[in-house]
């Protein structure tokens, strides 16, 4: 496959998938399966995931920046204590995928060595998360210490490929009664520092080596086309989850995960 074609599907997948709730990782596993060697999904190599992740993750802060700068203008005045409040609440949504991710890594990482079925299954239970999201009733609650934890579960378990991870944490999160408009911010935000958390630890202390051996020029455009396409996902996405549009990627997730379990039968 042409290079620039390669690393453009690669953005967008990581663009969409990162925000819209379809499960990015069981989408990759179903890319490597169908696509194989031809896709060279398995040789991109870290530097090319490290730079779309940076791009997503910078994509976030875009869409919030408006939020991030009210939090950081609090905080220096001395006079921020709901910000305070919600950088607390983050760090404890984080502490269930951290535990779990450094203590089983290696288990987890041998769930995306072509596990078609258990994407499948994944997809179905994250379509079923999806719809009792959206026939939950609205409400005004805040994301209190508790409930932040409550959304680290549901982090933690879409490190399953298949469990859409921003599904998971939105619909915990409305399911708890917290507002929807908050809750699909909260869903987005909490995953920044995690995302910059798993760049430094790929970076620092993984056994693969960081190869420059990559077409520079590809590779931005990589980085531009996961970027822009995030900011549209993640913008989208915030405006679905008001309107209480989450079944349409539960159908979707359905669809797919039935194909993939129907195509794992019958390889």
């Amino acid at each position: 496959m042409n290079e620039f074609l390669e690393k453009v599907i690669l953005g967008i997948i990581q663009g969409l998938t990162e925000f819209l709730p379809v499960s990015s990782s069981g989408h990759l596993e179903i890319a490597r399966k169908i696509l194989g060697d031809t896709a060279h999904l398995e040789e991109e190599g870290m530097l090319t995931t490290v730079v779309l992740h940076f791009a997503t993750a910078l994509a976030t802060i875009v869409v919030f920046r408006a939020d991030l700068s009210r939090l950081v203008r609090g905080i220096w005045s001395g006079r921020g204590e709901e910000g305070r409040r919600f950088i607390w609440t983050i760090l404890i949504s984080m502490v269930p995928a951290v535990i779990v991710g450094l203590a089983f890594e290696t288990q987890i990482d041998q769930m995306f060595t072509g596990q078609l079925l258990l994407v499948g299954i994944c997809l179905l239970i994250t379509g079923g998360l999806l719809v009792l999201a959206d026939r939950a009733k609205t409400t005004d609650r805040e994301v209190s210490p508790v409930y932040a934890f409550i959304i680290g579960i549901a982090q933690m378990i879409a490190i399953l490929p298949g469990i859409s991870r921003s599904g998971a944490t939105i619909s915990a999160s409305v399911l708890l009664g917290v507002d929807r408009e908050k809750a699909a911010r909260f869903s987005f935000l909490m995953v920044i520092p995690l995302i910059f958390g798993k760049m430094a630890k790929d970076l620092l202390f993984s056994d693969e080596k960081l190869t420059m051996d990559v077409s520079i020029l590809p590779l931005v455009v990589g980085f531009f086309v996961s970027f822009f396409t995030g900011i549209l996902a993640c913008s989208w996405m915030i405006r679905l989850v008001k309107k209480s549009k989450l079944y349409y990627f539960a159908i979707y997730c359905v669809a797919v995960g039935l194909l993939t379990i129907f195509f794992h039968i019958n390889l």
